[in-house]
């Protein structure tokens, strides 16, 4: 007894009364491992285990706050009194700061946004319908989503369009189907309509040149668009919407099982006969459309366990736009090539195979291939377009991982195959196509110096028959200096051989003779960018702050001239080109479902030729970009708004006739005003996996004061058909203000 007496004297204060408490940590109902949990205000803490477990011991008798983080999740905060019987589990919800995404895009190699040396950012599916009605959009409106990406229209009568990067020009930009560069010069002007958001998983963005890993055309940067798995859609899935326009879009999708390979079978169609004509210009305010896109993609299962994945995409689109009589009782079918009545009309079908393969090895061996074929049949009043593109692609790729450094390196080769009905596929009177094969090898290490540093390096040789080897080299630098803040900087050099006839649709109004006045050298860019990234927490919400800063110089820029009558000239200009510029992106997640994103981006891009210094045309001296969502949990509601502010861009200069079709003295302004776009969506989920959804897009009804085009007075010429005729200055919507409501139904899996 006296020894018992002796030990409880002699026992430490601090150790009396002292417990433990236990749980879980889970994330759709499954155990969530690596996830912090922590009492606020002292050291008591612990980290949960694979099934999502924890416990923490030696906790005096009091009150706390008990906290639990994990990046890429909400931080979850609960009041306890220890002691306490009660078995803590808490289900964490995911983040909309999208910091513990898996991304590709940077290295080719699977990573987490926040550990990716390369600067990515991520748009998920669901992101993209809280803001926009997925049945009638594709990958060109979610863009809008990015701060610092942009449509670009290049035509007020047929609305062909591209996406701009730090506002370079649409050429600049890759587009990639899974990491596989599949659209060509030609699929950029009409194609990117045809990839719906319904068979986008995510998309990943990179800003700046990005030749190294994915060749010519990454000079402005990247856009990855990565499809949705097979095995985790709905077995049936409808979405059908209609706006107040009388345009019609849908969405229909299976999800099969063949033994233990599981498919996805999609269908995506547009309708839109519908003439406006607010402005009064004579044409339509809108393109007319009927298109339709079948994609498929299959997880074949191995015995290795191994990845094979084959995907396929069909895209037909029947464009037209006009005057009312080309329109009117689809006329255009009979009208096109009409002098008389003028009116655009393009025919388009495109077909897409791409997929992974993986070596049933030891090592990591794959295969991404693709192959693509796309036609183009088309009429711009009076004048005849047709075109086709056939692109291949193989990407051999070896992953190593040794010691502290990951070495990827890959066999390339890419054939493709261009032809017109134009002289630019002619030689002495003779057809010729331009066929191209490029063979090329890159190499890259990511090299884990410490656990605060990362160095990624490497290059790329690619072989053109008319340019001999051209190299691609980058360096990307990451500093961790704690858990929450990330720095990274990049140098690269892009370049890009430049399809002179398919990015200008000029040549198509005349068979001009083509003056190539010196051997074209590829178009290149050298670019520095610093990203600083930083995630807070306010109380129980958390946020993130993301700044960049971007330089890049541009050499041997190819333009044409169009000076000579009856000829078109082309040469490498002795100037450059430069884009600069800081965006700031600030992302809160409030403690109540209140989640927002405010986005600036400040941007100079400018020409210089002769020791004259001029703005490139449609690149914006300054974007904003502001989002936000809330959620009524009792109601099954999210509310979903975005503004895009569009600040002063330059334009192209172009006159009015008057009375007598003789030009004005003074053109029409060469700076657009400051305009901004709002839209509101609202969606609500019903029983047994029913949804609907409608919103207003374009709220307060702005559209450019001046019509996209010129020159239709000419009292010497057809409406349309006149010398003077051009549609270029096209630089916000003439569309104004449009309701749509939706409703979809998803069958779960058993």
């Amino acid at each position: 007894m006296k020894y018992l007496l002796f030990s409880f004297l002699f026992t430490p204060t601090f150790l009396i009364g002292q417990h433990s408490i236990s749980g879980k940590i889970t994330s759709d109902d499954e155990g969530f491992p690596g996830a912090t949990v922590r009492l606020l205000n002292t050291e008591y803490g612990t980290i949960t285990l694979v099934d999502g477990s924890f416990k923490i011991t030696d906790i005096p008798s009091g009150d706390y706050q008990l906290e639990v983080r994990s990046v890429g999740f909400k931080i979850s905060k609960r009041s306890i009194t220890v002691p306490t019987s009660e078995n803590i589990n808490i289900e964490l919800e995911e983040s909309t700061l999208a910091m513990d995404e898996v991304i590709v895009t940077g290295t080719m190699n699977p990573t987490f946004v926040s550990q990716s040396p390369v600067k990515v950012e991520v748009v998920t599916a669901k992101h993209l319908s809280t803001y926009i009605p997925t049945a009638a959009t594709s990958i060109v409106e979610g863009i809008s989503l990015v701060n610092g990406v942009q449509e670009v229209t290049a035509c007020g009568v047929c609305f062909t369009n591209s996406i701009s990067i730090n506002g370079l020009p649409g050429p600049y930009t890759a587009i990639l189907m899974d990491g596989s560069p599949i659209y060509g010069n030609l699929a950029s002007v009409y194609g990117l309509n045809g990839i719906p958001s319904m068979i986008i998983d995510r998309f990943e963005v990179i800003k700046g040149p990005s030749s190294t890993l994915y060749g010519s055309e990454a000079v402005a940067g990247v856009i990855n668009i990565i499809t949705k798995d097979p095995s985790s859609q709905p077995r049936f899935s409808a979405d059908a919407m209609g706006t107040s326009h009388g345009e019609s879009f849908g969405n229909f999708s299976l999800a099969p099982m063949i033994g233990k390979s599981s498919g996805y079978i999609g269908l995506n169609y547009a309708y839109i006969n519908d003439f406006d004509d607010e402005n009064e210009d004579g044409f339509g305010d809108n393109i007319n459309l009927d298109r339709i896109s079948l994609f498929t993609k299959w997880n074949i299962n191995r015995a290795s366990g191994k990845r094979f994945t084959i995907s396929g995409k069909y895209y037909y689109e029947d464009r037209r736009n006009g005057v009312e009589d080309f329109l009117k009782d689809r006329n255009y079918r009979t009208l096109r090539g009409s002098d008389e009545i003028y009116g655009e009309s393009i025919y388009t079908n495109r077909f897409e195979l791409f997929g992974t393969y993986e070596l049933a090895l030891s090592e990591n061996i794959k295969i991404d291939y693709s192959f693509s074929t796309h036609d183009q049949d088309s009429y711009y009043g009076a004048d005849y377009y047709k075109a086709s593109q056939d692109i291949a692609f193989t990407n051999f790729i070896w992953n190593k991982p040794l010691s502290n450094h990951d070495l990827t390196t890959g066999i390339t080769s890419r054939y493709q195959s261009y032809d017109d009905n134009t002289v630019a596929t002619e030689n002495n009177g003779t057809n010729q196509p331009d066929d191209q094969y490029i063979p090329g090898l890159f190499v890259q290490d990511e090299w884990e110096i410490s656990k605060k540093f990362t160095a990624l390096s490497g290059v790329r040789l690619d072989h053109y028959s008319d340019h001999g080897v051209i190299a691609a080299p980058r360096l990307n630098l990451k500093f961790k200096p704690s858990e929450w803040t990330t720095l990274r900087s990049n140098f690269g050099t892009g370049f890009r051989i430049v399809n002179l006839f398919t990015e200008d649709h000029a040549f198509v109004t005349g068979q001009r003779e083509v003056i190539i006045e010196e051997e074209l050298q590829p178009e290149e860019s050298y670019n520095f960018s610093l990203n600083a990234n930083h995630v807070y927490t306010i109380g129980a919400s958390q946020g993130m702050i993301d700044v960049d800063a971007f330089y890049t110089y541009f050499t041997n820029k190819i333009t044409p001239d169009y000076e000579t009558e009856g000829q078109i000239t082309y040469s490498n200009t002795d100037g450059f080109a430069i884009s600069r510029g800081i965006g700031i992106n600030i992302q809160q997640e409030m403690s109540f479902p209140l989640a927002f994103n405010i986005g600036l981006n400040l941007q100079e891009v400018t020409e210089t030729e002769n020791d004259e210094t001029k703005d490139i045309e449609f690149a914006p001296q300054w974007t904003g970009i502001l989002t936000a969502n809330y959620t009524i949990k009792s109601a099954k509601m999210t509310l979903g708004y975005t503004a895009r502010l569009t600040g002063p861009m330059a334009l192209p200069v172009v006159f009015d006739l008057d009375e007598n079709s003789n030009p004005m003295l003074s053109s029409r302004p060469t700076s657009s005003p400051t305009f901004g776009i709002h839209n509101l969506q609202v969606s609500k989920n019903l029983n047994k996996g029913w949804s609907i959804y409608g919103g207003l897009q374009n709220i307060f009804d702005y559209k450019q004061p001046w019509s996209p085009v010129v020159g239709t007075n000419d009292p010497n010429a057809n409406f349309g058909f006149s010398d003077s005729f051009d549609t270029a200055y096209a630089y916000a919507p003439i569309h104004g203000r449009e309701f749509y409501l939706g409703i979809s139904w998803n069958l779960a899996r058993n």
